[in-house]
């Protein structure tokens, strides 16, 4: 922390349609940002990816603004039309069918033309929200570092993805969840989501030379870290897994800052190096949802999702 302020990153957990959730907290933040923040960078991961680039887009671009960005794409990105609203309909029903215990024939996203079609679709609802061709001629130097995570699937990779090399593929890449879309192709390389690499990037912030390190970071999770019981039906062993997996990476990351949070402290570093707390905006308790309800864009549930995350933002800002 400086005499100019405090230094803020901002890092979006992955949790597809959970991360609509973060759509409504990042509006809130940038919305109403302290005056003595000083913004130096966002970070994401698969639908966390989507919404810290949007985010990210809309706090440069001089003519953008982030919460109309995110709110634009999460009203675009529901399912509204008939076509979309009958594949998201299916899909809830697949979803019930599972839970009743119905074995359902499993199609790779290789042999699926609708896995095709959802990656063109994500791709285009990108593209008319970022203008990716304009970046460079945004880039001065002082505008906040994009982090975006993925995995190199052949070599298993972590690849971090910087806002000088962003693309609607790089952000593709970072949600390719695999067993929705197939593995993204970029400059030869094949990548998955993010989830199994950094979730979301947080060391990053540290290690790169041309951002300060956070005083800051400020954490949108997705995924709870406890429960109060383990769980008993296989239902609820799949949710519990999904939720802990998504958690592996960041709580490493958060042990490793605290740990040279400590270091610091006892004299061990030099002074360039700074102390980092991380605090939490957390996906609200009362939500407590299945895992496959990651896949749900019924419109009334990712707006009220959105909400949430205002709420939340709105809270945790004021207890600031």
């Amino acid at each position: 922390m400086t005499e100019d302020g405090t230094d803020v990153a901002i890092a979006c957990q992955g949790g597809g349609s959970h991360t609509a959730f973060t759509a409504g907290v990042l509006r809130e933040l940038l919305g109403d940002l302290p005056p003595d923040v000083n913004l130096i960078g966002f970070s994401g991961t698969s639908g966390g990816a989507a919404c810290a680039t949007l985010a990210w887009y809309g706090h440069v671009h001089p003519e953008e603004d982030p919460g109309e960005l995110l709110t634009g794409f999460w009203t675009d990105l529901a399912a509204s039309s008939p076509l979309h609203r009958a594949a998201n309909g299916l899909l809830r029903w697949g979803i019930q069918l599972q839970r009743m215990g119905v074995p359902l024939p499993a199609i790779s996203p290789a042999d699926s033309p609708g896995a095709k079609w959802g990656e063109d679709e994500f791709r285009e609802l990108l593209e008319s929200y970022v203008d990716f061709a304009a970046i460079p001629d945004l880039l001065d130097g002082s505008e906040p570092g994009l982090f975006l995570s993925a995995i190199e699937v052949c070599d298993g990779t972590f690849e971090i993805f910087r806002e000088d090399d962003l693309s609607s593929g790089a952000v593709l890449a970072s949600a390719a969840e695999p067993h929705i879309f197939e593995a993204i192709e970029l400059n030869g390389k094949h990548y998955w989501d993010g989830l199994f690499s950094k979730n979301p990037p947080l060391n990053d912030f540290m290690d790169a030379s041309d951002v300060p390190d956070p005083d800051e970071i400020w954490l949108v999770k997705i995924n709870p870290q406890e429960r109060p019981e383990p769980p008993t039906t296989m239902e609820g062993i799949h949710n519990r897994r999904n939720e802990l997996s998504g958690n592996l990476s960041m709580n490493a990351e958060i042990r490793f800052i605290e740990r040279v949070n400590d270091w610091i402290e006892k004299g061990y570093l030099p002074e360039r190096y700074t102390h980092t707390d991380v605090a939490r905006i957390r996906f609200p308790k009362s939500r407590n949802l299945d895992w496959r309800t990651k896949l749900d864009r019924d419109p009334d549930f990712l707006e009220g999702l959105v909400r949430d995350g205002e709420k939340q933002a709105r809270a945790f800002l004021d207890a600031r």
